[in-house]
């Protein structure tokens, strides 16, 4: 869903299940990252950068899009990490 046409904007279901597994993936990611970092590896890297980027850009579209249903689903999927 990267650089998403504002024609597709809205389109995405946004549900609880969705936000958790890139939730999570999203820690997995950032783990990664910060272990090869950590080794002096920061050429590989760069294709778990790209998985970041992308959920990012999801979050952030779902998010343009539709504020009120995605704040919701954002905040009950969150809770796990609290």
């Amino acid at each position: 869903m990267a650089f998403v046409s504002d024609w597709l904007r809205g389109k995405a279901e946004v549900n609880q299940s969705t936000t958790q597994w890139l939730l999570k993936e999203h820690d997995q990611l950032t783990c990664c990252i910060v272990e090869y970092q950590n080794k002096g590896q920061a050429n590989k890297c760069i294709q778990h950068q790209h998985g970041l980027h992308r959920n990012l850009i999801y979050f952030a579209t779902v998010t343009d899009t539709s504020p009120t249903s995605t704040s919701k689903a954002m905040r009950q999927s969150s809770s796990w990490l609290l």
